[in-house]
C-alpha cells in the first residue's frame, strides 16, 4: 500500500497521540498535546503525517535551525512497521531539509531502542561522538 505524506492537521491530533502511545514515545514529563501545540507554532510545515487509506500510521517532527536539522517523534505504527514506511518518511524529511540548505540531520534515539538504532544503521546513519545534554526550561506538569 502507498503511504501519503502530508503536513499535520489539527484533526490528526488524537490519532497522532494514539500513534505515539502505540510506539511507546510518550513520557510522563512530556505532554504530547503541548508538544503538538509548540510544533504547530514553529515550522509547522515540518510536522509530517503519513497515512494509508486515510489512517494515520506515521509521524515525524522535523526542524532546521540554520545549522543542523533534527527529527523527533518519528513513529510508524507497530502494525505497519517493516514495510518501508519509516524509510519513506525519513527520505521525505531528508529531501525537505536538503531543499532548505540543511547540511546534516541529527536524530535522537534512546540508547536502549535497539530496533530503531538498527533502522537508522540500515539507512547509513552513524553514531556521532557527542553527548546529548538537556535542560528543561518549561515544565509540562
Amino acid at each position: 500500500m502507498t503511504m501519503e505524506i502530508r503536513i499535520f492537521k489539527e484533526s490528526d491530533r488524537k490519532d497522532v497521540i494514539e500513534l505515539w502511545d502505540a510506539c511507546d514515545l510518550t513520557r510522563p514529563w512530556n505532554d504530547p498535546n503541548k508538544d503538538i501545540d509548540r510544533k504547530v507554532q514553529c515550522q509547522p510545515a515540518l510536522f509530517l503525517i503519513g497515512t494509508v487509506n486515510s489512517l494515520v500510521i506515521s509521524s515525524a517532527m522535523a526542524g532546521y535551525d540554520g545549522h543542523r536539522g533534527s527529527v523527533f517523534y518519528l513513529a510508524v505504527h507497530p502494525e505497519h512497521q517493516g514495510l518501508g514506511y519509516g524509510q519513506q518518511l525519513i527520505a521525505h524529511i531528508e529531501s525537505l531539509l536538503t531543499e532548505l540548505g540543511c547540511p546534516k540531520l541529527n536524530v535522537v534515539v534512546r540508547s536502549t531502542n535497539d530496533s530503531v538504532l538498527s533502522f537508522y544503521d540500515r539507512l547509513f546513519y552513524s553514531t556521532d561522538d557527542v553527548v546529548s545534554l538537556g535542560k528543561r526550561l518549561i515544565s509540562d506538569a
